[in-house]
């Protein structure tokens, strides 16, 4: 395999990297995040790079004004 882009591999490959990355793992375990190997789909499917899913997920996680939605939080002290 040449590399992790979508170009570069088959949808079988892509399946077999998302598998590895995450262990095996059926993402309902005790403790596991619902939903992680569901969120690599778009990947498997050839939709998106792991890149950019990585990146949207992330971004979840970014503090700043200039996000939509992100307008102040109920536990603000004034």
């Amino acid at each position: 395999m040449a590399g992790y882009l979508i170009a570069d591999t088959t949808r079988e490959e892509r399946a077999q990297i998302v598998a590895d990355s995450l262990g095996h793992i059926e993402a309902n375990c005790d403790g596991c995040m619902p939903g992680l190997a569901e969120m690599y789909q778009d990947y498997i499917d050839g939709r998106k790079e792991l890149r950019e899913i990585n990146m949207e997920f992330n971004a979840r996680y970014v503090k700043g004004d200039d996000m939509p939605g992100r307008e102040g939080c109920a536990y603000t002290q004034y």
